[in-house]
């Protein structure tokens, strides 16, 4: 069980996309001097803004510090879409809590996932905290993060165990977790509102831009194969129902309020658009335990399409962040 948690905790096949209309529509009623501008930009947050997972494209950092950003993630995808209008910086960590964001030097994990995978360059040395990254000339900061400081990871891991021997039947996570949910998302809020804060003190004039998760499960979990691999494995239907409802609506319910109290904050909601591509719908935007099985593992990851909703969604304001 141990070396399964450690191939869940980054919570935080490549598919070629199209940059869409948003950008070019955008920016097309831009004055030159508009478009010449450099803004900087920070972007922050876990595995679900740094990519992590094969299927939202390949590292592209040499020499590696293991946090896998990749190519594919949304910000890399603004990136290249913006061009010249900004100037990133993405120091977004797989496996990253909001404290590893606000103050807390982390060690990240790479790709050293046993028995699953075992990474060459294992161990890495600790990155600074995230927000170390912003400074007093920024002008917008990106975070996605919470999952980790709720604990997903092992709340999954748990789930899939119990779910192991329940034949499908019940809500054995449920029962067993569900009391200590409240306390994990109020330290969310805590631990939120503290980073914001900081983010504010070190980026005073920099508009804060708090993403929040899209859709990983389907309202109609009767989607979800039980024992399917490439879904939620052995998580019951009935625990599934309860992971959506009660654990990870109300962590973008928590981001969303957190946001909302702090000024130069908004809320970027990723949940409404990726409703129809869940883990366990067709065109699915979030892979599920595997992408491939047995040799691709994504460990409940958004691929390079939920990567793509995100990166116009943001894009979208970000660019209204800036008038």
């Amino acid at each position: 069980m141990t070396r399964l948690r450690k191939c869940l905790a980054p919570l935080g096949s490549v598919v070629a996309l199209a940059a869409t209309a948003v950008v070019p529509t955008q920016l097309a009623g831009a004055s030159p001097a508009a478009a010449e501008a450099s803004y900087e930009w920070v972007a922050l947050g876990d595995s679900y803004t740094a990519g992590v997972i094969p299927a939202a494209g390949d590292i592209f950092e040499i020499p590696r510090d293991g946090c896998e950003r990749t190519d594919r993630s949304y910000p890399q995808v603004i990136d290249r879409d913006l061009g010249s209008l900004f100037d990133l910086t993405n120091v977004s960590c797989g496996a990253a809590t909001i404290e590893d964001v606000t103050f807390r030097a982390q060690q990240p994990v790479g790709r050293h996932l046993p028995p699953i995978s075992e990474d060459p360059d294992y161990p890495f040395p600790a990155v600074p905290p995230q927000s170390e990254a912003v400074r007093a000339g920024t002008d917008v900061v990106t975070v996605g993060v919470g999952g980790n400081t709720l604990g997903f990871a092992d709340i999954l891991l748990k789930c899939l165990e119990l779910g192991s021997d329940s034949g499908g039947v019940g809500t054995p996570c449920k029962d067993d977790l569900a009391a200590g949910i409240p306390a994990r998302l109020a330290k969310v809020s805590r631990d939120y509102d503290q980073m914001l804060t900081k983010i504010h003190e070190r980026g005073p004039k920099a508009k804060i831009l708090a993403v929040g998760y899209p859709t990983v499960i389907p309202a109609d979990t009767s989607k979800c194969g039980y024992n399917n691999l490439e879904q939620f494995a052995s998580i019951t239907n009935g625990d599934l129902d309860w992971l959506r409802t009660d654990v990870l609506e109300p962590l973008n319910e928590a981001i969303e309020k957190s946001a909302g109290a702090h000024a130069a904050t908004s809320f970027v909601d990723l949940y409404d658009s990726s409703r129809n591509h869940s883990v366990c719908d067709t065109g699915k935007w979030v892979d599920g335990i595997f992408t491939h099985v047995p040799d691709q593992a994504a460990l409940v990851h958004p691929n390079a399409r939920g990567h793509r909703n995100a990166a116009d969604h943001v894009t979208s304001a970000i660019l209204n962040t800036i008038g």
